[in-house]
């Protein structure tokens, strides 16, 4: 475990966040969520000796909204070709437009892993160079994100301060052999990587935007390992 906080600037012409119970129109949170920010720094660098844990996110653009309407396809791509013309739907989604975050986050180790040094060097030199493990997205895949290491005198340009109400915070992926309803990979300390069978449970919290800069309770950590079963 280690208190050291990295400080990512992320930023993109759009992006999407949505609450994963609204399965066909998307609508965007007004800001990045933390299970966002997560996937975004575990896009650039991640081992399964660690997990990401978001303290806060900073906005430093003011908030845009656009509607706009997107062809998509009804059904999930398998390895059996589809007609696209057959398959073709109109979609509205709510997103936003010219984004940039800070993310602020920490590196928690699992327990027997003492290597913090190593997995700093690496992170750091990944955002340095703008290396990645693949593509960080701005909430879905089309909408791709740049990054690079926050200097610290980023200010954003306007103090926004908001209640933002119930936003998603993450995903637990909790193993039960009577509620076998998707398959993941699991990462335990000191296990290899295996499959899994269980549910997903999304766990919300009470989001505030005050001074630009939403604050990311730690204690939905702990709810959260605590549903998975495995902890840093």
């Amino acid at each position: 475990m280690s208190n050291r906080i990295f400080h990512v600037k992320v930023g993109g012409g759009f992006a999407c966040f949505t609450d994963p119970g609204l399965k066909v129109e998307r609508c965007s949170y007004p800001v990045m969520t933390p299970s966002a920010a997560r996937g975004m720094l575990e896009a650039i660098f991640w081992k399964p000796e660690f997990r990401w844990e978001i303290r806060e996110i900073t906005v430093l653009k003011p908030i845009k909204q656009i509607s706009i309407m997107r062809n998509e396809i009804e059904d999930r791509q398998t390895d059996k070709p589809i007609v696209i013309e057959q398959k073709r739907q109109q979609r509205a989604s709510l997103i936003l437009k010219d984004v940039e975050y800070i993310i602020s986050a920490v590196m928690m180790l699992k327990p027997g892993v003492d290597n913090f040094g190593k997995y700093i060097d690496q992170f750091e030199r990944k955002v340095e160079r703008g290396q990645c493990h693949h593509t960080p997205c701005l909430g879905t895949r089309e909408f791709a994100a740049w990054f690079e290491t926050a200097t610290g005198e980023e200010k954003p340009l306007e103090s926004i301060n908001i209640q933002l109400g119930q936003m998603l915070f993450d995903i637990a992926y909790k193993e039960d052999k009577d509620r076998q309803e998707i398959s993941f990979h699991r990462h335990a300390a000191n296990e290899k990587k295996r499959i899994a069978k269980g549910y997903a449970h999304a766990l919300y919290f009470e989001a505030e935007l005050k001074n630009s800069v939403m604050k990311v309770p730690h204690e939905k950590y702990r709810e959260l390992y605590d549903l998975e079963g495995i902890y840093v």
